[in-house]
C-alpha cells in the first residue's frame, strides 16, 4: 500500500466564512455565475447587460446584509468598548491574534507557581527587613457605633442585586449567567434562602471561595514567554457575587453613616472618580504655581498590593477602626479564610492552590476591604503635614516649596520613609524603582531643588491615573497623546465605514474617539485656545468620517447637525456638571470644600440667586485655570433658572442646550 498509494501531505486552504451571506445572497451569486457563463458562451451585448444587472443586484444585497450584520453587533455591544475594539481590529487585520503562550496543563501550573511565588517573595522580603515596629499589634478598641448583624434580604432587594451584578460567566458556574438571570423568577425563593442563610449564620459558602485565574498579557507587544508580563485576572462564581453585593450594600450604608472612609480616598466610592481626584490635585498645584511656589509631586507605586494583604491585620482593622463585631465580623472571617484558586487556559488547568493572604481580586468586596486596610495611612501622612490623595493602591504626595525655603523637601522625604515603614508593618511593598517624582514650576526654580531629592530622580512628564502631567502644567504631552490615540482609532473606523450605517458608526465614534476626548477633560479648563486646537481637529475629522464630508467643506454646520458640542464647550460642560454636583451635595467632600457659596453681608437681590464666590488670583495663566476660580466664574455666568434646576438630569439637558446655543449662535 505504501508503494501504490504513499502518504502525501496536502495543504488545505480554507476561506473565511462570511456570516452575513444568507441563502438568498448565495442564490443571487449563483444567478451571477449562470449569467457570466451565458455571456462567455454567446459574447452578446444583451447577455453582458444582464450580467451587469445581476452583479449590481448581488453587490447591493451583500452591502445591505453586511451593514445590517455589523450594525446589529455594534448596537448590541455599544456599552462594551472592549468587544467593539476587538471586533473592529479583527475586521481591519485579518491576521489579528494576540500572541500568548500555548495552553497546556504544565503552562497553567507554571503560571500558578509564578503568581504564588511572587506574593511569597514579597512577604518574605518584608519579614526579613529590620523595622522597629514590625511586630507591633494595633490597639484594639470598639467604636461607639458598631455593626453586629446583617439585615436579612427581601425579594425586592435581591431582585435589584441580581439585576445590578454584571452578566459574566465563570467556569465554576453550572449554567450561563444570562440563562440564570432569564429564569431567576423560578428559583427566587431558593436563592433568597441561600443568601439569608449566609448572612444569618455568618458563614460564606465554601463552594464560592474558589477563583478561576486567567493570565492576561498586559500589552500585546510584550514577550508572551515572560511570565512577568502577565496579569492574573480572577473570575468568581455568580452566586458569590450576589452574596457579596448584598453584604457590600449594607457595609457601604454603615461606612457612609459613620463617616469612616478616608476623605482623600477616591477609589471605588460613589460620587468619586479619577477625574474628581485629579481635579483636586490640579487645583492645589495651580494655586501653588499662582503663589509663586514650586510643587513636588510623588507618585508611589506598590507591588501586588491587593495580593499581599494580611488577613489577621485586616480583621483587626475591621473590628477596631471600622466597628464590625458579632455575626458580621464572623462572616468576614469566613469570607477571607480557606480560599483557593487555579489557573485556566482554554481547556487546560492547573491544580488547586490555597490562598493565605490578599483580598479576592475580581470580587465586589475586594476593593472595599482594601480601602479599609489602608485607613491608617492617611494619619501617617497627616503627621508630616503633607498633602496627599489616593485612588485604591495609587497614592500620591505633593507639597509646596519656596525657592528660599527647602525644609518642606526634608519633610516630604521623612514622610516617605514613614510610609515605607508603615507599609512593611502591613506587608505591603513600596516599589521605589517605579516611584516617580515631578517638580512643577518654572525651569530656573526647578533646578534649585534637584540636588535635595537624594535618591529620587525627577521626570519631565509622568502618567497619573491615565493623564500625562508635565512640569509646566500645560498638558501638551497629554493632548498630543490623546490626539495620537484618537487618530489611530479614527483611521481604523474609516476603513470599515463603507459597510457601516450612520448610527453604528456614531456608536464607534463615541466608544473610541469621545471616550478619549472626554476622559478627565475638566483638567484642561482655562487652557488657551491654541492648546485645544488639535483636540478640535480630531473632533472635526471624526465628524467628517461619520458624515462623509469633504475636507474643503465647512465643519460647523456638520457639528451642529450632529448636535456635537465643540471641545472647549465640552470642557465647560464637565466643569459646570462638577459644580452643580458640589453645590447640591452630590460631589466628593474635598471638592465641596473648595467652592464657597456667596453670602453678602446685607440683604440683596443676589442673596438667593445660588451664586458662588470667585476667589482672586495673581496670574491669568494658572490662577484662573484652577477649579476654585474657573468653576464659580462659569457657574455665575449661567441663567438663574439653570442654576436652580431641580435634578441633575434636568440640569444636564438644559445645560447642553444652553452651551449648544452659545457655541453655534
Amino acid at each position: 500500500m505504501d508503494a501504490v498509494a504513499p502518504f502525501k501531505t496536502k495543504t488545505i486552504r480554507t476561506t473565511p466564512k462570511m456570516p452575513w451571506k444568507t441563502d438568498d445572497i448565495k442564490g443571487l451569486k449563483q444567478k451571477c455565475r449562470r449569467a457570466e457563463k451565458k455571456y462567455r458562451k454567446t459574447n452578446l451585448i444583451i447577455h453582458k447587460d444582464i450580467l451587469k444587472e445581476q452583479l449590481k443586484i448581488y453587490n447591493n444585497s451583500v452591502k445591505r446584509a453586511r451593514t445590517s450584520y455589523f450594525s446589529k453587533i455594534i448596537s448590541e455591544n455599544k456599552n462594551n468598548p472592549k468587544f467593539l475594539f476587538k471586533t473592529i481590529d479583527i475586521l481591519i487585520n485579518k491576521d489579528f491574534n494576540k500572541s500568548s503562550m500555548p495552553s497546556s496543563n504544565a503552562a497553567c501550573e507554571d503560571f500558578a507557581d509564578h503568581f504564588m511565588g511572587k506574593i511569597n517573595a514579597i512577604r518574605s522580603n518584608i519579614s526579613s527587613m529590620q523595622y522597629p515596629d514590625l511586630n507591633r499589634q494595633p490597639a484594639l478598641f470598639l467604636p461607639e457605633e458598631t455593626l453586629g448583624s446583617f439585615v436579612l434580604v427581601d425579594a425586592e432587594m435581591l431582585g435589584r442585586v441580581v439585576s445590578q451584578v454584571n452578566t459574566t460567566t465563570c467556569l465554576l458556574d453550572p449554567i450561563p449567567t444570562s440563562l440564570f438571570k432569564g429564569f431567576y423568577g423560578f428559583f427566587e425563593s431558593e436563592l433568597l434562602n441561600i443568601v439569608n442563610c449566609s448572612l444569618q449564620t455568618g458563614v460564606f459558602p465554601s463552594a464560592c471561595k474558589t477563583a478561576v485565574v486567567r493570565p492576561l498579557l498586559k500589552k500585546s507587544q510584550l514577550d508572551p514567554k515572560n511570565l512577568d508580563n502577565y496579569r492574573p485576572v480572577s473570575n468568581l462564581p455568580f452566586l458569590s457575587k450576589i452574596i457579596e453585593k448584598s453584604v457590600a450594600t449594607q457595609l457601604h450604608e454603615f461606612l457612609n453613616a459613620q463617616n469612616i472612609l478616608e476623605k482623600y480616598q477616591s477609589g471605588f466610592r460613589k460620587n468619586h472618580s479619577t477625574e474628581t481626584a485629579l481635579l483636586k490635585i490640579i487645583n492645589d498645584l495651580r494655586l501653588n504655581y499662582d503663589s509663586q511656589k514650586l510643587s513636588v509631586l510623588v507618585l508611589l507605586d506598590l507591588s501586588a498590593a491587593f495580593d499581599t494583604v494580611d488577613h489577621q491585620i485586616l480583621l483587626d482593622r475591621l473590628r477596631s477602626l471600622v466597628g464590625l463585631s458579632g455575626n458580621v465580623l464572623k462572616w468576614f472571617y469566613s469570607y477571607l479564610t480557606d480560599r483557593h484558586f487555579y489557573v485556566s487556559m482554554d481547556t487546560c488547568s492547573s491544580r488547586i492552590h490555597e490562598i493565605s493572604c490578599g483580598v479576592p481580586q475580581g470580587s465586589i468586596l475586594g476593593p472595599i476591604l482594601f480601602n479599609l486596610y489602608m485607613l491608617p495611612l492617611g494619619e501617617v501622612i497627616r503627621r508630616h503635614g503633607v498633602d496627599f490623595h489616593s485612588y485604591a493602591d495609587d497614592t500620591q504626595l505633593y507639597i509646596a516649596v519656596s525657592p528660599d525655603d527647602l525644609e518642606p523637601i526634608n519633610t516630604l522625604l521623612n514622610c516617605i520613609l514613614d510610609i515605607k515603614s508603615w507599609m512593611a508593618e502591613n506587608f505591603l511593598q513600596l516599589n521605589q524603582d517605579k516611584t516617580e517624582v515631578l517638580i512643577i514650576g518654572s525651569e530656573d526654580k526647578r533646578e534649585l531643588i534637584l540636588p535635595h531629592l537624594h535618591n529620587f530622580k525627577p521626570s519631565q512628564c509622568v502618567r497619573n491615573l491615565g493623564v500625562l502631567f508635565d512640569s509646566e502644567l500645560d498638558f501638551i504631552p497629554h493632548i498630543k497623546n490623546v490626539v495620537k490615540t484618537g487618530f489611530y482609532h479614527l483611521k481604523n473606523i474609516a476603513r470599515v465605514r463603507p459597510f457601516l450605517s450612520l448610527a453604528s458608526t456614531e456608536v464607534l465614534m463615541h466608544a473610541f474617539i469621545f471616550s478619549h476626548l472626554d476622559y478627565c477633560n475638566a483638567l484642561l479648563s482655562g487652557l488657551p485656545k491654541k492648546s485645544l486646537s488639535n483636540l478640535q481637529l480630531l473632533q472635526n475629522s471624526a465628524a467628517r468620517v461619520l458624515t462623509r464630508t469633504r475636507g474643503r467643506e465647512h465643519i460647523t454646520p456638520v457639528l451642529k447637525s450632529l448636535h456635537w458640542l465643540p471641545v472647549r464647550f465640552r470642557i465647560d460642560f464637565k466643569i459646570l456638571l462638577m459644580v452643580y454636583k458640589c453645590f447640591y451635595g452630590l460631589g466628593p467632600s474635598y471638592l465641596n470644600d473648595i467652592l464657597l457659596k456667596y453670602e453678602p453681608s446685607r440683604t440683596l437681590r443676589s442673596s438667593g440667586a445660588g451664586l458662588l464666590v470667585v476667589p482672586k488670583v495673581r496670574t491669568k495663566t494658572y490662577g484662573e485655570a484652577s477649579f476654585c476660580h474657573y468653576g464659580p466664574r462659569l457657574w455665575n455666568g449661567l441663567p438663574e433658572s439653570l442654576r436652580a434646576a431641580e435634578t441633575l438630569e434636568v440640569f444636564k439637558k438644559r445645560l447642553k442646550t444652553h452651551l449648544f446655543n452659545l457655541a453655534f449662535s
